[in-house]
């Protein structure tokens, strides 16, 4: 079969080669998309369709998505009709780029790339590079190239206004730039792919720029627990120490120079031991007033914005979760909140919320700064709870900080100070083996639950009661995994 170079091909060539081989020789090896790539690449589809409303008359070539020969016949045929065209494909040799939508003007094309980010990235640039080059050995004259991406600063109030979701930008500079040399680097790409064996190519930043690599499982199978890349903060650093031939956490020279916090992780994994700092966690423990307050949030949200009021990728709360502990000596009690319905649940969340929390006593968070922004951004669209937040903001405590500062550390954290990690590292608590495990598969679920999975279609009343339990129960534990997290330390702080 004839090789053809197509755009993702070529960027994934510039990611990494190992991974263009492994893609076309042994694609076995690639991990399984998850559940936010799958939604990533749906929300990308509805953009797409959104920005194609723009050019009212606008062609979809059509035809069946991969049969490439078959689409570079009708989008050359459509050429002739001079209006804007729909996922134009085109193949020249053995090259071959589908256009988001391109544009007559005149004898010339502009080519308008749509992307469902709200900014721009280098990568942009490449992308329509090869685009432009495809088209144009293609026999098309291109005038200019334009990126089409989300305008983070939209607020919805009615229908969508596509005009003003999207800012169109002129590239064409930066992509004639990012042109240079690319006929060379479009041979190396091709003869890698045609290569026998795969390139040998060590681990490195490569593996997570720009996108996550989905050959990273099979390539970093070989890195230890407690490796040198569970450092905190440790980026360029860990990569330093892995081309030295040091792997293992343990064995980093002590001349090596190390923060105070990674001097921390390396005593900890030499010793096995846990570290604990007892007077700073005393003193943390001392701010906590009771009755105790421990609250988290579940959020989603879409590139499109669904409601008034409402900009692109703003995080919308649909769930809380709150334990109440009275004294020392209560019972906690369970508060949960689930929004129901596809109507915007925001008032009915700080609604519900707020004579929960009552007016005294410590509301503690774990990473303040998520909950505390969406309470603020609550707070923008109904003012009249203003006075609240900022009383209730001076009650917040972040359960965060004990684990950030590294008063606790445990080295089954392996460099993390997220809820996910400490949990099970000072507590017998652990996500493992639940329904949903974590917030962002949490957010798809409700949104699959209340507007329809990645193809519009709506769960069965089954399928969303069994959602809905799950949901409550992952959140549920982020609540109570606060109160045993409080627990550990008081443990470790000495406390009966």
């Amino acid at each position: 079969m004839a090789i053809i170079l197509t755009k993702s091909l070529y960027l994934n060539g510039l990611q990494c080669p190992k991974l263009l081989w492994t893609i076309c020789h042994e694609k076995f090896r690639l991990s399984e998309p998850e559940e936010a790539h799958k939604h990533i690449f749906d929300q990308g589809i509805q953009v797409g369709n959104l920005a194609k409303t723009l050019f009212p008359k606008g062609i979809e070539i059509g035809g069946n998505y991969w049969d490439i020969k078959e689409s570079d016949k009708k989008s050359r045929e459509a050429l002739n009709l001079k209006k804007p065209l729909f996922e134009a494909g085109f193949l020249s040799d053995c090259l071959y780029s589908r256009a988001d939508i391109l544009v007559p003007v005149e004898d010339k094309w502009d080519i308008v790339e749509v992307k469902s980010s709200t900014s721009v990235e280098e990568i942009n640039y490449y992308d329509v590079a090869f685009q432009k080059y495809c088209y144009e050995k293609a026999g098309l004259i291109i005038r200019k190239c334009f990126l089409m991406y989300i305008n983070k600063e939209y607020v919805r109030k009615g229908p969508v206004n596509a005009k003003q979701l999207f800012i169109k930008k002129d590239i064409t500079k930066e992509v004639i730039d990012k042109s240079a040399g690319i006929r060379e680097s479009v041979d190396e790409i091709l003869s890698i792919m045609s290569e026998k064996k795969c390139p040998v190519i060590k681990i490195g930043p490569q593996c997570d720029d720009p996108y996550e690599c989905t050959l990273r499982n099979y390539c970093w199978s070989h890195v230890p627990v407690h490796s040198v890349f569970d450092l905190y903060r440790g980026g360029k650093r860990a990569f330093e120490l892995y081309e030295k031939g040091v792997i293992n956490l343990e064995e980093i020279p002590e001349d090596f120079m190390l923060s105070d916090k990674q001097i921390i992780q390396h005593n900890c994994a030499k010793t096995k031991q846990v570290h604990v700092h007892k007077d700073e966690i005393k003193k943390f423990l001392e701010t906590l007033k009771y009755p105790l307050y421990f609250l988290d949030f579940e959020t989603y949200c879409t590139a499109i914005p669904l409601f008034n009021k409402l900009r692109p990728y703003q995080n919308i709360p649909f769930q809380f979760s709150l334990h109440v502990v009275k004294d020392e000596k209560s019972t906690p009690k369970h508060y949960s909140f689930i929004a129901q319905g596809e109507k915007d649940p925001r008032k009915q969340f700080i609604e519900t919320l707020k004579p929960l929390l009552a007016n005294k006593g410590s509301i503690i968070i774990y990473n303040q700064s998520f909950e505390i922004g969406v309470l603020e951004s609550l707070v923008k669209i109904f003012p009249s709870y203003k006075k609240w937040l900022e009383q209730t903001k001076k009650r917040i405590i972040d359960l965060l900080v004990p684990f950030r500062n590294f008063y606790y550390y445990n080295p089954k954290q392996q460099g993390s100070c997220s809820i996910k990690a400490v949990l099970p590292a000072i507590t017998q608590y652990s996500y493992k083996n639940m329904e949903i495990a974590e917030g962002t598969l949490a957010s798809l679920q409700y949104l699959y639950m209340t507007h329809g999975d990645t193809q519009g279609k709506k769960l069965s009343a089954e399928e969303s009661a069994k959602i809905r339990k799950a949901l409550e129960a992952y959140c549920g534990l982020d609540t109570m995994g606060m109160i045993e997290i409080v627990k550990g330390l008081k443990r470790a702080g000495g406390e009966n």
